[in-house]
């Protein structure tokens, strides 16, 4: 049985991959951070308690910033795949918080990969890397597109991304890149714009919300749905060689297009809902970002099925039933 270890288990992805990896027969530990709250939502579907037979989900407290709990993980799991998911991923908010996005973004994945090599542990290790490194650069973008980062999240990543690069040429170690592109599910953070538009579409539905602030529509992306792009992670762990690779739909659409679908997924006006608010600008802009995936179409035979219209549906439609559920006390 293949043993993995996902860093950020409890986020969107890292609740997604753990299912896949858990039909697939492995073995999965995923860290998360201590908090005195509950925040393994995402992950209590697949949860079972320590003392229960056959058990083969098992989460450990760790942090990206704590080198000794990841290097002791690694040495006593001795994991046959690593999958570095955790990061502080809000872009807007890495400008308020610059210092911590590059500890635990940038900094988190070099831990990673300097443990793996201190502790001789033989793992592949996948590096989630992000579109938002090539920044200003003009789409489309592919492997070998220029990167031009415009916040600390990007940069961080970007770090990271490199490190991973260089770890993979100066040791030999398989280290493998995903430079994902947007990819958004109902298990999207609610401070994520996708996640909040849905949820202000149906809360103004259900006339729990008047209004809905948003930043700048006019921003392009290339959105995909999160639960599709796991298999394409563990795909590059796969293969006969570490590589990098961009994953994403192709397709761009703007902010506006997705607030304009949601709404009118539902019969409703969004000019009568939605505002702007200055304060969601970032200081240095992304305006465009669409992926060239066809080294991934190619050499991982990874391709999305979900589109942009069903993916904002889908999106929608949990958040109405969620508040459905809400109010007829089964949540």
């Amino acid at each position: 049985m293949k043993k993995a270890l996902i860093t950020g288990v409890t986020g969107q992805d890292g609740s997604y991959l753990a299912e896949f990896l858990l039909h697939k027969g492995y073995e999965v530990h995923g860290i998360k951070r201590r908090s005195s709250s509950f925040n393994t939502g995402r992950v209590d579907g697949i949860y079972t308690d320590l003392h229960e037979h056959n058990k083969r989900f098992f989460l450990h407290f760790g942090d990206l910033s704590d080198t000794s709990s990841l290097w002791t993980m690694l040495y006593d799991i001795r994991p046959d795949e690593v999958y570095n998911l955790a990061a502080q991923s809000h872009v807007r908010v890495s400008f308020d918080i610059p210092e911590s996005t590059g500890d635990i973004t940038g900094m988190g994945a070099l831990r990673l990969l300097e443990g793996l090599r201190k502790t001789g542990v033989k793992a592949r290790f996948y590096q989630a890397s992000s579109s938002e490194m090539f920044g200003s650069t003009p789409p489309p973008q592919s492997e070998s597109t220029l990167f031009h980062p415009r916040s600390p999240y990007a940069c961080a990543k970007l770090f990271a991304h490199n490190c991973t690069v260089n770890y993979r040429e100066g040791y030999g170690m398989f280290a493998a890149s995903g430079i994902l592109f947007n990819h958004e599910s109902p298990r999207r953070g609610e401070t994520f714009v996708t996640r909040k538009i849905a949820r202000a579409v149906a809360m103004v539905k259900n006339n729990l919300q008047d209004k809905l602030y948003l930043g700048n529509l006019d921003a392009t992306r290339d959105w995909g749905y999160a639960k599709e792009y796991v298999e394409a992670m563990w795909l590059m762990l796969q293969q006969e060689s570490p590589d990098d690779f961009v994953i994403g739909t192709g397709e761009t659409y703007s902010v506006r297009q997705f607030v304009e679908e949601s709404f009118g997924h539902v019969n409703l006006e969004w000019k009568k809902y939605v505002d702007f608010d200055a304060r969601y600008n970032r200081p240095a802009e992304v305006d465009a970002l669409r992926a060239d995936p066809s080294k991934a179409r190619k050499q991982l035979g990874w391709q999305h099925q979900v589109g942009f219209k069903e993916l904002v549906q889908l999106m929608v439609d949990a958040e109405l039933d969620a508040i459905e559920k809400q109010r007829s006390g089964l949540l």
